[in-house]
């Protein structure tokens, strides 16, 4: 087999039609666009436009609520922690922060505060201040002989205007 042998599959690729080529090509004249009207012209983007019928996405209920306050924690498991340890690149007896945690790279970055999830094991032991943490995480951080110093929440900034 050369180079010049090479060839897709029969029926793999379909060649355009090619509209506006004569009536005997089935898309000639009007190129298969009708006659007249807004969508026989270029330019047209009518998403969502039903013609002057209620259009769908206002005929239907909205659903569901959104928070405006939510806070958006960074979530950081155990594992992680363990092998930042482990590496050196958190100190041992130091008390871990959300800014030793982006210092050493074991997340980009602090949102609203960090949230220690019980993934995997941790065998040093640590002080580490989180806005957030699991049960199952603030057991194996205190059987590993570490405490779990569980910040004040921060507060819901102002409400936007409706």
């Amino acid at each position: 087999m050369k180079l010049n042998d090479l060839r897709d599959n029969a029926g793999a690729r379909k060649a355009r039609m090619r509209v506006g080529r004569g009536i005997g090509s089935g898309k000639g004249k009007t190129s298969g666009r009708g006659v007249k009207g807004q969508t026989s012209r270029t330019g047209v983007a009518i998403n969502g436009f039903e013609g002057g019928q209620m259009p769908i996405y206002r005929r239907l209920p909205k659903r569901g609520f959104k928070n405006l306050f939510r806070l958006d924690f960074a979530e950081v498991n155990l594992d992680r922690l363990q092998a930042a340890l482990t590496a050196g690149k958190l100190p041992a007896g130091e008390t871990v922060t959300a800014a030793t945690l982006v210092a050493a790279g074991v997340i980009s970055q602090a949102k609203d505060g960090i949230r220690l999830l019980g993934r995997g094991e941790l065998t040093s032991k640590v002080t580490i201040e989180v806005a957030g943490v699991t049960p199952a995480a603030r057991a194996a951080v205190e059987k590993a002989g570490g405490s779990v110093v569980v910040l004040e929440k921060k507060a819901p900034a102002e409400k936007p205007a409706a």
